[in-house]
């Protein structure tokens, strides 16, 4: 059993993002299949709009991914799903975003009740100094988790395609497997508290091939279960691993559609110059 240090919830951020927004409707009585959703969303840190007006909903079940050159606000825009950007001091937002009918940035909303439904994995694997069984188990048990703990660990760590490779070396520390396997067991972290959302922010950029092609076919089962939303440099990735891709540049949604369409018959000139190598 593992020790409960703090059986209380991280407490949220001492200085949360503030909402520039007028008081008003605080759901949203469209379908539920559109998991996500923004409207004019704008992201500013201080007097910078890092982001500027997007307009876009993300599917239930699907991977979208978000791709754009390197500063056009993709993995800024993924951040304000679970108010990470809660963190960055003078950081505000305008517009509204929508998780299932519910306003993300409600006054009343508590966002680490919110990053328990929308996970993140993050670009560089961050394994907790701890054993894998630990690494897996911790926030399910200091967020009160009463089910059988080891049935829990080996459910996670199949859903990440981990299982077999460690499930005689549980006890061992998770700083001794390889980065690839690192990144696979924080997925399993991840989905061990059963989120609704899947949030990734570039979680192959310090893999090796192999180690990519694991997390790529991982992704394609994890959307059997979960809403996955993926930003992503290499948009080979994109192509092979995502329903719907988005494009981004200096801060604006230039164009979203399907894979197929955006990586064959973009709408926009723009995207054709960025994904034929123009730039970027």
């Amino acid at each position: 059993m593992i020790p409960v240090l703090d059986p209380k919830p991280i407490s949220s951020p001492p200085v949360p993002l503030r909402a520039l927004r007028p008081p008003g409707l605080k759901t949203d009585p469209r379908s539920t299949e559109t998991v996500i959703r923004f409207e004019d969303f704008t992201i500013r840190y201080g007097t910078f709009a890092a982001v500027r007006n997007v307009s876009m909903e993300i599917g239930e079940r699907r991977v979208t991914a978000i791709i754009g050159p390197s500063g056009c606000g993709k993995s800024t825009l993924l951040r304000s799903l679970n108010r990470m950007n809660d963190f960055v001091p003078n950081a505000t937002v305008e517009g509204r975003a929508w998780y299932r009918g519910e306003d993300i940035y409600d006054p009343r909303k508590d966002p680490v009740d919110l990053r328990r439904r929308i996970g993140m994995v993050f670009q560089k694997p961050n394994p907790f100094p701890k054993s894998i069984y630990r690494n897996v188990a911790w926030g399910a048990v200091i967020n009160g988790y009463r089910g059988n703990l080891d049935e829990l660990v080996e459910h996670s760590l199949g859903q990440a395609a981990l299982w077999d490779e460690v499930k005689d070396k549980l006890h061992q520390s998770a700083l001794a497997l390889s980065g690839g396997q690192q990144q696979r067991l924080c997925i399993a972290r991840a989905v061990a508290l059963q989120p609704d959302v899947l949030l990734m922010d570039e979680p192959c950029s310090a893999l090796d091939p192999i180690a990519t092609a694991r997390i790529e076919d991982l992704i394609g089962e994890l959307k059997t279960r979960y809403t996955v939303v993926l930003v992503t440099h290499n948009m080979q990735q994109a192509a092979r691993v995502s329903d719907i891709t988005a494009f981004m540049y200096l801060g604006e949604l230039i164009e979203v559609d399907s894979t197929d369409v955006i990586f064959t018959r973009p709408a926009h000139q723009r995207t054709q110059d960025y994904i034929t190598g123009r730039f970027g």
